[in-house]
């Protein structure tokens, strides 16, 4: 590659990092639970775009950087040394978006952990739903499954959600 278009793939990144960084990082972390280890998927998310330098559709970039990000999450929660120590700890931080009121903070912090007691791929199809505003056939491209799979998923988790929430986070 000649060093302008080097230069013209390095803005791309910049302008996609600033434009979606926050995304990738919230979905990490909701995730995986932990605030570095989402830190680290988020800027290894990036490196990997600056490496492979994918050829990305034009309004599909989010997309990419998040089912990259979710491939990240997936292997390091295969980790045996994630299981290890992150299985039995219930510690769970709040990791706020910008946008967030203090009224609901009580909620949003219920809500997620009951989000972390999902299956992994009921909660990346939930965040990806409910927090990142993915149509269903869109979730299914990002996921690489099909649409009827993804309205399963989301219908299972919502009652698995509500189920918990019923009888109480901890519980």
């Amino acid at each position: 590659m000649e060093n302008s278009s080097q230069a013209d793939y390095t803005a791309i990144a910049e302008t996609l990092y600033i434009k979606y960084s926050k995304d990738v990082l919230r979905v990490s972390y909701f995730y995986l639970g932990n605030v570095q280890q989402a830190e680290d998927v988020m800027q290894e998310v990036f490196v990997k775009l600056l490496l492979n330098k994918p050829v990305l559709e034009p309004g599909k970039e989010k997309a990419w950087l998040l089912a990259v990000a979710f491939n990240l999450c997936r292997d390091i929660w295969r980790s045996g040394w994630t299981k290890r120590v992150f299985a039995a700890s219930n510690k769970l931080v709040f990791y706020p978006n910008q946008n967030s009121d203090i009224e609901d903070l009580a909620d949003k912090v219920s809500l997620m952990q009951a989000l972390h007691q999902l299956s992994p791929t009921l909660k990346e199809t939930m965040l990806l739903y409910y927090y990142q505003n993915y149509t269903i056939d869109e979730i299914a491209e990002i996921l690489n499954t099909t649409s009827g799979t993804i309205a399963s998923r989301l219908s299972r988790g919502r009652d698995k959600l509500k189920n918990i929430l019923e009888r109480g986070v901890g519980a």
